[in-house]
């Protein structure tokens, strides 16, 4: 069976780029088991509630849920469970250092298969209050109807 190879999207958190300015991303491998992957691979997951910390100089994934699988036996993983995530010790302790920092978190964007091996792209993120939510809303909003202003104008000389 030849390998995989690309990337596949399984699950994104959209509302995370709503509630949060990102600051940073990092690409983290899984530890899954067999079941989670198979799951995941089924294209079934959800990040809504997801978060990371450090703990003891390792990084884990809190609160994302992937279901069990449904071919899976008396061995299926409880589906909201701590998982460990792979990342270089200087990426660990960047992390860290940012959320000890206070107003950051560290919340997971994605879950992909890269090259046949799971990942979770991660972001260092501060939340937005309220009233940046409108602006950020109001600022797409005017984009979008100057881009359609000026294909009009451009139509119209045509």
């Amino acid at each position: 069976m030849p390998r995989e190879r690309g990337q596949k999207v399984v699950a994104s958190n959209r509302k995370a780029r709503h509630d949060y300015t990102i600051e940073d991303t990092f690409e983290a491998g899984l530890v899954l088991t067999g079941t989670e992957v198979k799951s995941l691979r089924a294209g079934r997951a959800s990040l809504v509630d997801g978060y990371g910390f450090i703990e003891g100089g390792e990084a884990w994934l809190d609160a994302v849920h992937i279901p069990e699988f449904s071919q899976g036996s008396w061995n299926n993983h409880p589906p909201r469970r701590k998982r460990k995530m792979l990342l270089h010790k200087a990426q660990i302790l960047k992390i860290h250092n940012k959320v000890k920092e206070g107003g950051y978190t560290l919340v997971p964007l994605s879950i992909y298969f890269s090259d046949g091996n799971a990942k979770v792209e991660l972001a260092i993120a501060k939340g937005k209050r309220e009233y940046d939510k409108r602006q950020t809303l109001r600022e797409r909003q005017d984009k979008r109807e100057a881009d359609r202003a000026m294909s009009a104008r451009k139509n119209l000389n045509e």
